[in-house]
Protein backbone atom coordinates (compact mmCIF):
# COMPACT_ATOMS: atom_id res chain seq x y z
CA UNK A 1 0.00 0.00 0.00
CA UNK A 2 1.17 3.51 -0.82
CA UNK A 3 -0.17 7.04 -0.58
CA UNK A 4 -1.25 9.17 -3.54
CA UNK A 5 -2.38 12.76 -3.07
CA UNK A 6 -2.69 12.14 0.69
CA UNK A 7 -5.03 9.24 0.04
CA UNK A 8 -4.47 5.60 0.86
CA UNK A 9 -4.17 3.26 -2.10
CA UNK A 10 -5.50 -0.28 -1.56
CA UNK A 11 -5.11 -3.40 -3.62
CA UNK A 12 -8.42 -4.62 -5.00
CA UNK A 13 -7.87 -7.90 -3.17
CA UNK A 14 -7.63 -6.16 0.22
CA UNK A 15 -10.63 -3.99 -0.54
CA UNK A 16 -12.75 -7.00 -1.54
CA UNK A 17 -11.74 -9.05 1.48
CA UNK A 18 -12.53 -6.20 3.86
CA UNK A 19 -15.93 -5.82 2.20
CA UNK A 20 -16.63 -9.56 2.50
CA UNK A 21 -15.70 -9.46 6.17
CA UNK A 22 -18.20 -6.63 6.69
CA UNK A 23 -20.78 -8.73 4.85
CA UNK A 24 -20.13 -11.67 7.20
CA UNK A 25 -18.94 -13.83 4.31
CA UNK A 26 -15.56 -14.79 5.76
CA UNK A 27 -14.78 -16.79 8.89
CA UNK A 28 -16.37 -14.08 11.01
CA UNK A 29 -17.95 -15.49 14.15
CA UNK A 30 -21.70 -14.91 14.33
CA UNK A 31 -23.93 -15.79 17.30
CA UNK A 32 -26.15 -18.80 16.79
CA UNK A 33 -29.91 -18.93 16.67
CA UNK A 34 -32.15 -15.92 16.93
CA UNK A 35 -29.31 -13.72 18.22
CA UNK A 36 -27.38 -14.43 15.04
CA UNK A 37 -30.30 -13.33 12.87
CA UNK A 38 -30.55 -10.03 14.72
CA UNK A 39 -26.77 -9.61 14.48
CA UNK A 40 -26.87 -9.95 10.68
CA UNK A 41 -29.77 -7.53 10.25
CA UNK A 42 -28.12 -5.02 12.57
CA UNK A 43 -24.82 -5.24 10.67
CA UNK A 44 -26.51 -4.71 7.30
CA UNK A 45 -29.10 -2.13 8.36
CA UNK A 46 -31.77 -3.98 6.40
CA UNK A 47 -32.54 -7.21 4.60
CA UNK A 48 -34.70 -6.92 1.51
CA UNK A 49 -37.95 -8.89 1.33
CA UNK A 50 -38.92 -10.38 -2.01
CA UNK A 51 -41.89 -12.40 -3.21
CA UNK A 52 -40.14 -14.78 -5.64
CA UNK A 53 -40.21 -18.30 -4.20
CA UNK A 54 -38.75 -20.70 -6.77
CA UNK A 55 -36.52 -21.50 -3.80
CA UNK A 56 -36.96 -20.12 -0.26
CA UNK A 57 -37.56 -16.38 -0.42
CA UNK A 58 -34.60 -14.03 -0.59
CA UNK A 59 -34.65 -12.72 2.99
CA UNK A 60 -34.47 -16.29 4.27
CA UNK A 61 -31.70 -17.18 1.82
CA UNK A 62 -29.59 -14.15 2.83
CA UNK A 63 -29.71 -15.34 6.44
CA UNK A 64 -29.20 -19.03 5.61
CA UNK A 65 -26.10 -18.12 3.60
CA UNK A 66 -24.48 -16.75 6.76
CA UNK A 67 -26.19 -18.87 9.41
CA UNK A 68 -26.39 -22.56 8.65
CA UNK A 69 -28.52 -23.10 11.78
CA UNK A 70 -31.05 -20.50 10.57
CA UNK A 71 -34.75 -21.29 10.99
CA UNK A 72 -37.56 -19.14 9.62
CA UNK A 73 -39.30 -18.92 12.98
CA UNK A 74 -36.35 -16.89 14.29
CA UNK A 75 -37.27 -14.06 11.93
CA UNK A 76 -40.97 -14.30 12.78
CA UNK A 77 -40.26 -14.22 16.51
CA UNK A 78 -37.98 -11.19 16.21
CA UNK A 79 -40.71 -9.29 14.38
CA UNK A 80 -43.98 -10.49 15.89
CA UNK A 81 -43.01 -11.18 19.51
CA UNK A 82 -39.68 -9.58 20.41
CA UNK A 83 -40.31 -6.49 18.27
CA UNK A 84 -36.62 -6.18 17.53
CA UNK A 85 -37.17 -5.61 13.81
CA UNK A 86 -39.79 -3.83 11.73
CA UNK A 87 -40.81 -3.56 8.09
CA UNK A 88 -40.46 -0.45 6.00
CA UNK A 89 -38.89 0.73 2.75
CA UNK A 90 -35.07 0.72 2.79
CA UNK A 91 -33.78 -0.95 -0.38
CA UNK A 92 -37.26 -2.01 -1.41
CA UNK A 93 -39.52 -3.56 1.22
CA UNK A 94 -37.16 -4.53 4.02
CA UNK A 95 -36.70 -5.83 7.54
CA UNK A 96 -34.91 -3.19 9.63
CA UNK A 97 -33.57 -3.09 13.19
CA UNK A 98 -36.23 -1.59 15.45
CA UNK A 99 -33.63 0.64 17.10
CA UNK A 100 -33.31 2.48 13.75
CA UNK A 101 -37.03 3.33 13.65
CA UNK A 102 -36.76 7.05 14.42
CA UNK A 103 -34.43 7.65 11.48
CA UNK A 104 -37.20 6.54 9.13
CA UNK A 105 -39.68 9.03 10.58
CA UNK A 106 -38.67 11.83 8.17
CA UNK A 107 -39.47 9.53 5.25
CA UNK A 108 -42.82 8.61 6.80
CA UNK A 109 -43.70 12.26 7.37
CA UNK A 110 -42.57 13.45 3.96
CA UNK A 111 -45.48 14.60 1.83
CA UNK A 112 -45.92 12.81 -1.50
CA UNK A 113 -44.66 14.61 -4.56
CA UNK A 114 -47.45 16.84 -5.97
CA UNK A 115 -49.16 15.12 -8.86
CA UNK A 116 -47.73 11.69 -8.01
CA UNK A 117 -49.94 8.61 -7.84
CA UNK A 118 -49.84 8.66 -4.04
CA UNK A 119 -50.74 12.35 -3.93
CA UNK A 120 -53.69 11.96 -6.31
CA UNK A 121 -54.94 8.74 -4.72
CA UNK A 122 -54.75 10.09 -1.16
CA UNK A 123 -56.74 13.21 -2.02
CA UNK A 124 -59.47 11.10 -3.61
CA UNK A 125 -59.67 8.46 -0.88
CA UNK A 126 -59.40 10.25 2.47
CA UNK A 127 -62.72 8.79 3.61
CA UNK A 128 -61.68 5.24 2.73
CA UNK A 129 -58.37 5.64 4.55
CA UNK A 130 -60.18 6.87 7.64
CA UNK A 131 -62.57 3.90 7.50
CA UNK A 132 -59.75 1.38 7.08
CA UNK A 133 -57.84 2.90 10.00
CA UNK A 134 -60.94 2.89 12.20
CA UNK A 135 -61.60 -0.79 11.50
CA UNK A 136 -58.10 -1.73 12.64
CA UNK A 137 -58.43 0.52 15.67
CA UNK A 138 -61.64 -1.24 16.71
CA UNK A 139 -61.04 -4.82 15.53
CA UNK A 140 -57.30 -5.18 16.00
CA UNK A 141 -54.69 -6.40 13.47
CA UNK A 142 -56.12 -7.08 9.99
CA UNK A 143 -54.93 -8.42 6.65
CA UNK A 144 -55.93 -7.18 3.18
CA UNK A 145 -58.11 -10.30 2.85
CA UNK A 146 -60.22 -8.99 5.76
CA UNK A 147 -61.40 -6.16 3.51
CA UNK A 148 -63.78 -6.59 0.59
CA UNK A 149 -63.20 -5.40 -2.96
CA UNK A 150 -65.38 -3.05 -4.98
CA UNK A 151 -67.88 -4.82 -7.23
CA UNK A 152 -67.35 -4.09 -10.90
CA UNK A 153 -64.06 -2.32 -10.23
CA UNK A 154 -62.07 -1.53 -13.34
CA UNK A 155 -58.64 -3.05 -12.99
CA UNK A 156 -55.82 -0.53 -12.87
CA UNK A 157 -52.08 -0.75 -13.42
CA UNK A 158 -50.86 0.06 -9.91
CA UNK A 159 -50.16 -3.50 -8.73
CA UNK A 160 -53.86 -4.05 -9.40
CA UNK A 161 -54.61 -3.51 -5.71
CA UNK A 162 -58.13 -3.26 -4.43
CA UNK A 163 -58.88 0.15 -2.82
CA UNK A 164 -58.64 -1.11 0.78
CA UNK A 165 -55.24 -2.68 0.08
CA UNK A 166 -54.01 0.59 -1.40
CA UNK A 167 -55.31 2.41 1.70
CA UNK A 168 -53.42 0.01 3.97
CA UNK A 169 -50.22 0.62 2.02
CA UNK A 170 -50.53 4.41 2.05
CA UNK A 171 -51.22 4.36 5.81
CA UNK A 172 -48.19 2.09 6.19
CA UNK A 173 -45.95 4.43 4.16
CA UNK A 174 -47.12 7.35 6.28
CA UNK A 175 -46.25 5.50 9.48
CA UNK A 176 -49.81 5.34 10.81
CA UNK A 177 -49.83 1.55 10.46
CA UNK A 178 -47.06 -1.01 10.88
CA UNK A 179 -46.69 -4.66 9.97
CA UNK A 180 -47.24 -6.61 13.16
CA UNK A 181 -46.30 -9.93 11.56
CA UNK A 182 -46.66 -11.98 8.39
CA UNK A 183 -48.95 -14.98 8.07
CA UNK A 184 -48.13 -17.19 5.10
CA UNK A 185 -46.16 -14.22 3.81
CA UNK A 186 -49.24 -11.96 3.96
CA UNK A 187 -48.87 -8.70 5.86
CA UNK A 188 -50.84 -8.16 9.06
CA UNK A 189 -51.40 -4.45 9.74
CA UNK A 190 -51.90 -2.78 13.10
CA UNK A 191 -51.77 0.71 14.58
CA UNK A 192 -48.20 1.89 14.96
CA UNK A 193 -48.63 2.71 18.65
CA UNK A 194 -49.65 -0.91 19.29
CA UNK A 195 -46.61 -2.34 17.50
CA UNK A 196 -43.75 -0.15 18.71
CA UNK A 197 -42.07 -1.57 21.83
CA UNK A 198 -42.41 0.39 25.02
CA UNK A 199 -39.56 2.79 25.70
CA UNK A 200 -38.38 3.03 22.07
CA UNK A 201 -36.81 6.37 21.19
CA UNK A 202 -39.17 7.97 18.65
CA UNK A 203 -37.78 11.51 18.66
CA UNK A 204 -37.55 13.04 15.20
CA UNK A 205 -33.88 13.41 14.20
CA UNK A 206 -32.51 16.58 12.70
CA UNK A 207 -31.74 16.46 9.00
CA UNK A 208 -28.03 16.42 9.82
CA UNK A 209 -28.44 13.48 12.23
CA UNK A 210 -30.61 11.60 9.74
CA UNK A 211 -28.11 11.97 6.88
CA UNK A 212 -25.18 11.09 9.10
CA UNK A 213 -27.01 7.99 10.30
CA UNK A 214 -27.58 6.69 6.76
CA UNK A 215 -23.95 7.31 5.79
CA UNK A 216 -22.73 5.35 8.79
CA UNK A 217 -25.26 2.61 8.09
CA UNK A 218 -23.98 2.18 4.54
CA UNK A 219 -20.30 2.21 5.49
CA UNK A 220 -20.84 -0.18 8.40
CA UNK A 221 -22.36 -2.69 5.98
CA UNK A 222 -20.10 -2.09 2.98
CA UNK A 223 -16.80 -1.29 4.67
CA UNK A 224 -15.61 0.84 1.78
CA UNK A 225 -17.93 2.53 -0.69
CA UNK A 226 -18.23 5.24 -3.32
CA UNK A 227 -20.63 8.12 -2.80
CA UNK A 228 -22.92 6.44 -5.34
CA UNK A 229 -22.91 3.25 -3.24
CA UNK A 230 -23.67 5.25 -0.09
CA UNK A 231 -26.51 7.16 -1.74
CA UNK A 232 -28.14 3.99 -3.08
CA UNK A 233 -27.60 1.53 -0.24
CA UNK A 234 -30.75 2.62 1.63
CA UNK A 235 -33.12 4.18 -0.85
CA UNK A 236 -34.98 6.55 1.47
CA UNK A 237 -31.76 8.29 2.50
CA UNK A 238 -31.71 10.76 -0.39
CA UNK A 239 -28.50 12.39 -1.60
CA UNK A 240 -25.83 12.36 1.07
CA UNK A 241 -22.96 14.11 -0.75
CA UNK A 242 -22.88 17.29 1.34
CA UNK A 243 -23.05 15.50 4.67
CA UNK A 244 -20.36 13.02 3.60
CA UNK A 245 -18.07 15.91 2.66
CA UNK A 246 -18.69 17.46 6.08
CA UNK A 247 -17.88 14.17 7.83
CA UNK A 248 -14.69 13.95 5.81
CA UNK A 249 -13.70 17.44 6.96
CA UNK A 250 -14.27 16.51 10.62
CA UNK A 251 -12.21 13.34 10.21
CA UNK A 252 -15.06 10.87 10.73
CA UNK A 253 -14.61 9.53 7.20
CA UNK A 254 -11.41 8.92 5.24
CA UNK A 255 -11.10 8.78 1.45
CA UNK A 256 -9.17 5.87 -0.06
CA UNK A 257 -8.27 4.74 -3.57
CA UNK A 258 -8.32 1.24 -4.99
CA UNK A 259 -5.76 0.22 -7.56
CA UNK A 260 -7.11 0.17 -11.14
CA UNK A 261 -10.45 1.69 -10.08
CA UNK A 262 -11.15 5.33 -10.91
CA UNK A 263 -13.77 6.25 -8.33
CA UNK A 264 -12.89 7.48 -4.86
CA UNK A 265 -13.96 5.23 -2.01
CA UNK A 266 -14.69 6.13 1.61
CA UNK A 267 -14.28 4.32 4.90
CA UNK A 268 -15.24 5.15 8.48
CA UNK A 269 -12.05 6.41 10.06
CA UNK A 270 -12.67 4.15 13.04
CA UNK A 271 -12.41 1.18 10.62
CA UNK A 272 -9.23 2.40 8.94
CA UNK A 273 -6.83 0.46 11.13
CA UNK A 274 -8.72 -2.78 10.50
CA UNK A 275 -8.75 -2.09 6.78
CA UNK A 276 -5.00 -1.49 6.62
CA UNK A 277 -3.72 -4.15 9.01
CA UNK A 278 -6.18 -7.00 9.42
CA UNK A 279 -5.51 -10.46 8.01
CA UNK A 280 -8.80 -11.90 6.84
CA UNK A 281 -9.48 -15.60 7.22
CA UNK A 282 -10.95 -16.74 3.93
CA UNK A 283 -12.46 -20.19 4.26
CA UNK A 284 -13.20 -22.79 1.60
CA UNK A 285 -16.97 -22.57 1.96
CA UNK A 286 -18.96 -21.68 -1.14
CA UNK A 287 -21.69 -19.08 -0.60
CA UNK A 288 -24.73 -19.05 -2.89
CA UNK A 289 -25.96 -15.47 -2.93
CA UNK A 290 -29.53 -14.35 -3.41
CA UNK A 291 -30.01 -11.84 -6.27
CA UNK A 292 -31.13 -9.43 -3.52
CA UNK A 293 -28.23 -10.16 -1.16
CA UNK A 294 -26.79 -6.98 0.37
CA UNK A 295 -23.36 -7.93 -0.95
CA UNK A 296 -24.37 -7.78 -4.62
CA UNK A 297 -27.51 -5.62 -4.70
CA UNK A 298 -25.51 -2.67 -6.07
CA UNK A 299 -24.69 -4.11 -9.49
CA UNK A 300 -22.22 -1.38 -10.54
CA UNK A 301 -20.29 -1.95 -7.33
CA UNK A 302 -20.21 -5.70 -8.00
CA UNK A 303 -18.87 -5.05 -11.49
CA UNK A 304 -16.15 -2.72 -10.20
CA UNK A 305 -14.92 -4.75 -7.24
CA UNK A 306 -15.34 -8.26 -8.62
CA UNK A 307 -15.27 -7.80 -12.41
CA UNK A 308 -18.57 -9.65 -12.42
CA UNK A 309 -21.55 -8.72 -14.58
CA UNK A 310 -24.80 -9.81 -12.98
CA UNK A 311 -28.48 -9.19 -13.59
CA UNK A 312 -31.63 -10.95 -12.44
CA UNK A 313 -33.23 -12.58 -15.47
CA UNK A 314 -36.65 -13.53 -14.11
CA UNK A 315 -38.02 -10.37 -15.74
CA UNK A 316 -36.40 -11.23 -19.08
CA UNK A 317 -38.26 -13.30 -21.72
CA UNK A 318 -37.22 -16.94 -21.45
CA UNK A 319 -35.70 -16.93 -24.94
CA UNK A 320 -33.34 -14.12 -23.93
CA UNK A 321 -32.13 -15.56 -20.62
CA UNK A 322 -28.46 -16.43 -20.52
CA UNK A 323 -28.05 -17.87 -17.02
CA UNK A 324 -31.56 -18.75 -15.82
CA UNK A 325 -34.72 -17.48 -14.16
CA UNK A 326 -33.26 -17.02 -10.65
CA UNK A 327 -29.54 -17.57 -10.96
CA UNK A 328 -27.48 -17.19 -7.77
CA UNK A 329 -23.95 -15.76 -7.89
CA UNK A 330 -21.42 -18.21 -6.47
CA UNK A 331 -18.92 -16.71 -4.02
CA UNK A 332 -15.77 -18.72 -3.40
CA UNK A 333 -12.82 -17.38 -1.43
CA UNK A 334 -12.74 -13.70 -2.39
CA UNK A 335 -14.19 -13.80 -5.89
CA UNK A 336 -17.46 -14.50 -7.67
CA UNK A 337 -16.87 -17.79 -9.41
CA UNK A 338 -20.04 -18.17 -11.46
CA UNK A 339 -23.80 -18.60 -11.37
CA UNK A 340 -26.16 -21.42 -10.51
CA UNK A 341 -29.89 -21.59 -11.29
CA UNK A 342 -31.81 -23.74 -8.75
CA UNK A 343 -35.51 -24.47 -8.36
CA UNK A 344 -37.25 -26.34 -5.57
CA UNK A 345 -39.73 -28.92 -6.84
CA UNK A 346 -41.68 -29.00 -3.60
CA UNK A 347 -44.14 -31.67 -4.67
CA UNK A 348 -41.34 -34.14 -5.45
CA UNK A 349 -39.03 -32.75 -2.72
CA UNK A 350 -36.27 -32.34 -5.26
CA UNK A 351 -33.88 -29.43 -5.71
CA UNK A 352 -33.41 -28.98 -9.44
CA UNK A 353 -30.18 -27.40 -10.67
CA UNK A 354 -31.10 -26.06 -14.09
CA UNK A 355 -27.71 -24.64 -15.01
CA UNK A 356 -24.22 -23.93 -13.73
CA UNK A 357 -22.03 -21.33 -15.41
CA UNK A 358 -18.51 -20.88 -14.05
CA UNK A 359 -16.13 -18.02 -14.73
CA UNK A 360 -13.03 -18.78 -16.79
CA UNK A 361 -10.91 -17.88 -13.77
CA UNK A 362 -12.10 -21.00 -11.91
CA UNK A 363 -9.53 -23.74 -12.37
CA UNK A 364 -9.13 -25.42 -8.96
CA UNK A 365 -11.94 -27.90 -9.62
CA UNK A 366 -10.62 -30.45 -7.13
CA UNK A 367 -11.23 -28.09 -4.20
CA UNK A 368 -14.03 -25.93 -5.61
CA UNK A 369 -16.54 -28.57 -6.71
CA UNK A 370 -16.70 -30.45 -3.36
CA UNK A 371 -17.28 -27.10 -1.63
CA UNK A 372 -20.01 -26.26 -4.15
CA UNK A 373 -21.61 -29.66 -3.53
CA UNK A 374 -21.61 -29.06 0.23
CA UNK A 375 -23.41 -25.73 -0.22
CA UNK A 376 -25.91 -27.30 -2.62
CA UNK A 377 -26.64 -30.01 -0.07
CA UNK A 378 -27.25 -27.34 2.57
CA UNK A 379 -29.54 -25.47 0.16
CA UNK A 380 -31.39 -28.71 -0.58
CA UNK A 381 -32.06 -29.34 3.12
CA UNK A 382 -33.01 -25.70 3.66
CA UNK A 383 -35.68 -26.05 0.97
CA UNK A 384 -37.05 -29.22 2.60
CA UNK A 385 -35.90 -31.31 -0.37
CA UNK A 386 -34.54 -34.85 -0.15
CA UNK A 387 -32.19 -34.94 -3.10
CA UNK A 388 -30.70 -32.92 -5.95
CA UNK A 389 -31.12 -33.38 -9.69
CA UNK A 390 -28.66 -31.87 -12.16
CA UNK A 391 -29.87 -30.79 -15.60
CA UNK A 392 -28.35 -32.87 -18.41
CA UNK A 393 -27.13 -29.66 -20.08
CA UNK A 394 -24.66 -28.96 -17.27
CA UNK A 395 -21.12 -29.67 -18.51
CA UNK A 396 -20.22 -33.32 -17.92
CA UNK A 397 -17.01 -32.64 -16.04
CA UNK A 398 -18.89 -30.49 -13.54
CA UNK A 399 -21.90 -32.78 -13.18
CA UNK A 400 -19.73 -35.90 -12.87
CA UNK A 401 -17.56 -34.49 -10.09
CA UNK A 402 -20.50 -32.85 -8.31
CA UNK A 403 -22.74 -35.92 -8.40
CA UNK A 404 -20.51 -38.04 -6.21
CA UNK A 405 -20.93 -35.50 -3.39
CA UNK A 406 -24.61 -34.58 -3.73
CA UNK A 407 -27.64 -35.77 -1.80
Amino acid sequence: MAHRQSQIILSKERACRFFLEKQLLTRTKIPKGKAGVLHVIDRFGYIQIDTINVIERSHHLVLHTRLRDYKQQYLHTLQAHDRKIFEYWAHGASLIPMKDYRFYLPSMQRKPKPGSWTDRWTKKNRKLMKEVRMRIEKEGPLMPSDFGDVNGRKRGPWWDWKPAKAALEVLFWRGELMIRERRNFQRVYDLTERVLPEGLDTTLPSEEAEKKFFIRRALTALGIATIQDINRYIGVSGRLNDRLAAMQRTGEITAVDIEVLENSYYVLTEDLSSLLHYKPEIDDQVHLLSPFDNSIILRDRTRGLFDFEYSLECYVPKSKRKYGYFSLPILWHDHLAGRIDPKADRQRQVLLVNSIHLEKTVDAYDSFLPALAESLNALCRFNACEHIELNIKIPKRISRELSSNLM
